[in-house]
């Protein structure tokens, strides 16, 4: 039996607050950072990152993908980052279609404003996921097949609700204390479904490249092809290593003097070598795979941090308090018709809003504070919480309007 590597890529940036005051809310609604020289500009940090990881990156993966038959990969982006590629780097997104166009890159459903929805409300999550479906025809000709949810969030009403969507996957974190004895490197079928499959992540393997791979005192380093390819030799019995990483890993997270590039370049090779190991999609490792076991999630697990749950979004109560007033304007921003008014009440759903007030501290607070533009979870916070007063001042707007009307 082959075995196969499942290598899937996410991309994502978020649009960033600008530096927005108490003194806006109410006079100014530009709550995202146009301002090309501000820390939190979006066209700056959309660039700097295109010009050190997708760039570079994409011109090696085409090559890769021309030069061996057997090459392929999975990759979810999101609907806010093609917005930004569309508007500032048309170049970047050509480079994506580029990859897809080989027909051997694979695009993976989602929600479109990389959005928590799925806990708060289940009709704008659904309006979410339509959203990003649509988009991805339109700029890839592609209808997804698989789905993950934001930061791999996921738990069994989760599987229940792409199962019944019709989605023939669902990727999911491979974390222990869900997996129990059972190893990552097979194909799952989730609790309570009739057809979905389930792929979850083989963190130990992935995280050796996302976070470890240019760690001079790891003991481990460095990491080759040779020696990634070896690792996984070794486990006779497995059938799909499934590896999740961040797109950002490659120039960005690990950069270009870490050699994560030739890492990159090679692994294919030294993978390929041998028979019987080759490289599949996500759709084609569960084609090619029967379930060897059903697993149960009954609460939610996440990629992030060493708690593997939504705490890094949801752990304190400056976010929870911001999520939860955000989406009780449901149903009133939805019922104005407003798009400029309901956009920016979407672009506010991005989780990246909700990770950067988070508290923790050690290992995670680190891995927080590298992500975020604020000083503080605080400052994040009062940012924010700002931005959602003029929201609420400009639906106070549309109820005077409307009654004037009357």
């Amino acid at each position: 039996m082959n075995k196969a590597i499942v290598l899937y890529l996410h991309v994502h940036q978020p649009y960033r607050l600008r530096h927005y005051t108490v003194f806006d809310s109410g006079a100014r609604h530009d709550y995202f950072d146009s301002d090309y020289e501000a820390q939190t500009s979006n066209e700056r940090i959309l660039k700097k990152v295109a010009e050190k990881s997708y760039l570079p990156t994409n011109r090696r993966l085409l090559q890769l993908l021309n030069e061996n038959p057997d090459f392929r990969l999975s990759l979810s982006i999101t609907g806010v980052i093609i917005e930004q590629m569309e508007r500032w780097s048309p170049e970047t997104l050509e480079s994506f279609r580029l990859l897809t166009e080989t027909g051997r890159v694979e695009i993976v459903a989602e929600t479109y404003h990389h959005s928590l929805a799925f806990f708060y409300s289940r009709e704008e999550f659904e309006i979410q996921v339509e959203m990003h479906r649509n988009k991805i025809q339109q700029v890839f000709g592609q209808t997804p097949q698989i789905f993950r949810n934001t930061e791999l969030a996921y738990n069994n009403d989760l599987a229940r609700w792409a199962d019944q969507a019709g989605y023939k996957g669902i990727l999911a974190e491979g974390w222990d204390p869900v997996l129990g004895w059972r190893s990552p490197n097979y194909v799952y079928r989730p609790a309570n479904t009739d057809n979905i499959r389930l792929l979850m992540k083989n963190y130990h393997l992935s995280d050796d490249i996302a976070f470890r791979f240019g760690d001079s005192e790891w003991n481990e380093w460095p990491l080759t092809a040779d020696k990634f390819s070896h690792w996984l030799s070794e486990d006779q019995n497995a059938t799909n290593f499934n590896l999740f990483i961040d797109y950002e890993t490659f120039g960005e997270h690990q950069w270009d003097a870490s050699g994560i590039f030739g890492f990159l370049e090679h692994l294919p090779r030294e993978w390929l070598k041998t028979s019987g190991h080759t490289f599949m999609t996500a759709s084609e490792a569960i084609e090619a795979y029967e379930p060897v076991d059903t697993v149960d999630v009954p609460q939610t697990v996440t990629w992030a941090d060493t708690e593997r749950d939504l705490s890094a979004w949801l752990g304190n109560s400056m976010q929870n308090c911001s999520i939860e007033s955000l989406y009780k304007l449901t149903d009133r921003v939805i019922g104005t018709g407003d798009w400029a008014l309901i956009e920016d009440w979407r672009r506010l759903q991005t989780s990246d809003h909700f990770y950067y007030m988070c508290t923790k501290w050690f290992n995670d607070g680190d891995i927080h504070a590298y992500f975020s533009p604020y000083d503080t979870p605080y400052e994040a916070y009062i940012n924010f919480m700002n931005a959602y007063r003029d929201l609420e001042f400009r639906l106070a707007e549309k109820s005077v309007d409307a009654q004037r009307e009357t």
